[in-house]
């Protein structure tokens, strides 16, 4: 526990509107613990506007222009994801409160909100690292974010017919997948996208990616698991001469001939588990392994 005053930034979406409660919890409680606490300005504006949320004293900071001891993300995975992309470099732990559905990042329920908290302020908690991936692109300017806590893939576009994805490992030819697309995801993002494509579940920390095909034309092509220090080049031939890249779940057309690379980011992002809390409980929980009792 420390007597220094604390810095709590806060970052949450726009359109969910069954977050005000557990919000006013938590400002209630670090205000009575006299900690600082700064808002993403449309969070902020958001908030005040269509929450009618009472924010007296909070300050605001917009884009990455902002210092903190601790991120507090408030919605689910997605919001998560798009707070740990914000914090980037910057060594920030994140802790994630869960007004959405599944939530493996976002695991904190809201009504665990002040424990959480007090468990934070005390030092009553873990710090696990994970790994984000990052997207480089060669013969095309790729204008989104350039890093993903989950995972990037490629895709065909809408009702485009399969994609062939030739595919490098540090170099060396891996195969040509003919398929809707490719996820390449880290041990984070194993239980997301890749999951729902047949991949295997990665623990955290084991330093590890995996190349996950989407719907393959070959029932021999499998996932693969290859180290986090491999650089992974994709080019894309499609009928439709563009094709989908997706990072984190967010969508950008690119060209055919453009060269895909991705690697591990330069940075890695801090999950706080108040009291604690392990990945195999979350993992457990989150996909009700043992609830069916035949």
């Amino acid at each position: 526990m420390t007597n220094k005053q604390l810095t709590f930034a806060f970052f949450g979406n726009t359109y969910q509107l069954r977050k005000s409660t557990s919000l006013a919890c938590a400002l209630d409680y670090l205000r009575s613990r006299n900690e600082r606490i700064i808002f993403d300005r449309k969070f902020r504006d958001f908030l005040s506007r269509d929450q009618l949320l009472d924010l007296s004293g909070v300050e605001v900071f917009d884009g990455d222009k902002f210092e903190a001891d601790y991120a507090v993300s408030i919605g689910g995975d997605g919001t998560f994801l798009k707070t740990a992309v914000r914090i980037g470099r910057k060594n920030i732990p994140v802790v994630g409160i869960n007004m959405g559905r599944l939530g493996f990042l976002a695991d904190v329920l809201p009504d665990e909100v002040e424990t959480a908290l007090a468990a934070i302020i005390n030092g009553d908690y873990t710090i696990e690292r994970h790994t984000a991936i990052e997207i480089q692109t060669h013969g095309e300017d790729f204008d989104g974010c350039h890093y993903a806590l989950n995972d990037i893939a490629v895709l065909k576009r809408d009702n485009a017919s399969m994609i062939s994805i030739h595919t490098c490992v540090d170099g060396s030819f891996l195969v040509t997948y003919q398929a809707d697309g490719l996820v390449v995801c880290t041990p984070t993002g194993s239980t997301a996208y890749s999951l729902s494509n047949g991949g295997p579940i990665i623990v955290p920390q084991t330093s590890t990616f995996c190349l996950t095909p989407v719907a393959p034309h070959s029932l021999n092509v499998r996932p693969v698991v290859i180290s986090d220090s491999s650089n992974v080049e994709l080019q894309v031939e499609s009928r439709s001469h563009n094709f989908l890249v997706a990072v984190d779940g967010r969508s950008y057309t690119m060209h055919e001939g453009t060269k895909v690379s991705i690697q591990k980011a330069p940075f890695s992002t801090m999950i706080v588990k108040p009291n604690g809390r392990k990945y195999f409980t979350s993992l457990r929980e989150k996909m009700m392994w043992g609830v069916d009792k035949r």
